[in-house]
């Protein structure tokens, strides 16, 4: 294969949407969460267990989050443990039309 062979494709700055998944802005949005949950543990220097003491939620769960397993967990579920994780938490959810005009 040569450079010719290859294009540059801008992507849609969501991964999912951009392999056709199904469900690509509810897991992009999980992915986010955690993302955000990860980085409270890193940057307050907590273990799975430490933040499972701290905010009652299970440290299976803290777990899973830190290796990506994200398909147990429901947009709720995110928000409330990084709210547990840090009290200054603000989501904002912007809803909008699908590419089509159609509200799916």
């Amino acid at each position: 294969m040569s450079e010719s062979d290859f294009g540059l494709v801008e992507g849609s700055g969501n991964v999912f949407r951009d392999l056709d998944d199904p469900h690509a802005d509810l897991k992009q949005a999980k992915a986010i969460l955690a993302v955000r949950i990860i980085t409270v543990l890193n940057n307050r220097g907590l273990s799975v267990r430490k933040a499972a003491e701290l905010t009652r939620f299970a440290a299976a769960d803290f777990s899973r989050i830190r290796n990506a397993d994200l398909g147990r967990f429901t947009l709720d579920r995110l928000i409330k443990m990084l709210a547990a994780l840090d009290g200054s938490l603000r989501v904002t959810l912007h809803v909008d039309n699908r590419r089509g005009g159609e509200a799916a």
